[in-house]
């Protein structure tokens, strides 16, 4: 991890503490009847903050068209981490929060510290349509006092990025359907994942997949019970399951299944070209990210990249995010409105074409939009992408995320995945992050 931004994360989460205490004053702008509709008249202009790559862009200027009166000034931040230290920071200082703040599922917990300083959207109709989204989506953002304080965007069903041109090459199938077959199916285990690495690195004397990092968030997500447990405490040192996991994950790196690459970067996408992994774990939104990293190393569809219906040990979800309201905002009326035409089911089955990000919203989920044919399905050889994505949504449970959830696993288990994939023993790993843990005071 960069030390700066370890650094820099730091220091904000020792802002947490404060920003409970700033909530309570930061009320509504303007009450939904204060205030006239926007229209030419009456003109508006709407901050809105996403991250990542959420396939949202195309749809401002839509909206524009269709609303006169209305602007969307968007700012996109690079990663998930980086946003939530935007977010935390101007929380912080109860100002400088744009009118629409996309939140990563990941830090929802932090979020629901604060509820309060975010509007309630059942006031602008949000109630009326829950049944729009799949239900434990909803579920994630409603309080304990039943507020509802985010839209539901995508969600992140996984299955597996595999170059099939490098699975050839190792003698192992290379059909996206043989490899489902050759990881175990439906009853895939991570046993399976790591037993076909170790055969691939054998054959091939290349790392079979990326970096630890994002293998061990996936193993993390799949549990009932996660960093926290559901009544909200510490979830680790005891945790016999993450600790088991961690001990498998370990071994592998030790065995050169993992190329250590820089997450997020993957040298300037070149690890994507030149055969430095062969697999990944992919929820719907890191197929935009593949896509990207490839074209951006000046490579193409014939770089031999595809999807996988399967998943080691189940359904899992990783990440999946929500367009939420702050209470800042002096026109919460407006801000619910695009918030809400962001999440609907043509905005999602856009979204999906635009980036992968697979729809909670169910009627999106089974537009032609999303089952049929589009730019993805065809840089992955042609993969149904959105009818293994819904297969691979089956069952998924929503695992409850604590307040530093992301904190952990950033700043906990981050470094300790590196540590692994330069060669530390796994034992010493997990007692490193264990220490981080304790330094930065998580409870």
């Amino acid at each position: 991890m960069n030390p700066s931004r370890t650094t820099r994360l730091a220091k904000v989460l020792a802002l947490t503490s404060s920003i409970a205490l700033l909530a309570a004053g930061c009320s509504s702008g303007e009450s939904k009847d204060a205030v006239q509709p926007a229209s030419a008249e009456n003109p508006v202009t709407l901050a809105v903050t996403t991250f990542g790559t959420q396939g949202l862009d195309p749809l401002y200027k839509k909206y524009e068209q269709e609303n006169p009166g209305v602007t969307i000034e968007a700012t996109n931040i690079d990663t998930g981490g980086n946003a939530l230290t935007d977010w935390k920071t101007k929380q912080a200082a109860g100002a400088g929060l744009p009118d629409v703040q996309a939140v990563e599922e990941g830090w929802l917990g932090q979020v629901m510290t604060v509820s309060d300083s975010f509007t309630d959207l059942n006031e602008y109709g949000a109630g009326e349509i829950s049944g729009d989204w799949v239900d434990w989506k909803v579920k994630q953002a409603t309080d304990a006092n039943g507020r509802t304080i985010g839209y539901g965007t995508d969600i992140g069903p996984m299955g597996l990025c595999f170059n099939s041109k490098l699975f050839k090459d190792a003698g192992l199938p290379s059909d996206r359907d043989k490899v489902a077959e050759l990881f175990g199916g439906d009853d895939a285990t991570w046993e399976d994942f790591f037993s076909v690495g170790e055969d691939y690195v054998k054959k091939s004397g290349k790392a079979f997949y990326d970096q630890s990092g994002f293998v061990w968030n996936a193993m993390v997500n799949q549990l009932d019970e996660g960093y926290y447990r559901t009544d909200g405490t510490l979830n680790i040192d005891s945790n016999t399951e993450l600790r088991q996991r961690w001990d498998q994950l370990s071994a592998a790196a030790s065995k050169g299944l993992s190329s250590g690459q820089t997450q997020w970067d993957w040298g300037k996408g070149q690890a994507f070209v030149d055969g430095s992994f062969a697999v990944m774990p992919c929820p719907g939104w890191m197929l935009g990210n593949v896509k990207g990293q490839v074209e951006g190393a000046g490579g193409d569809a014939k770089d031999g990249w595809d999807f996988a219906d399967v998943f080691p040990g189940g359904p899992a979800n990783w990440g999946g995010a929500f367009l939420t309201v702050p209470s800042t905002s002096k026109h919460p009326a407006e801000a619910a409105k695009l918030a809400q035409y962001l999440t609907s089911a043509t905005s999602q089955a856009t979204s999906f074409e635009e980036a992968g990000a697979f729809p909670s919203n169910l009627e999106a989920q089974k537009s032609k939009a999303v089952t049929g044919e589009n730019e993805l399905t065809k840089f992955f050889n042609g993969a149904p992408i959105g009818e293994i994505l819904g297969h691979r949504a089956e069952g998924v449970k929503a695992q409850f995320k604590g307040a530093e959830d992301s904190v952990i696993q950033e700043q906990v288990f981050g470094p300790a995945t590196i540590a692994i994939d330069q060669g530390t023993d796994g034992e010493a790993a997990w007692n490193s992050a264990l220490s981080t843990l304790q330094e930065l005071d998580i409870k």
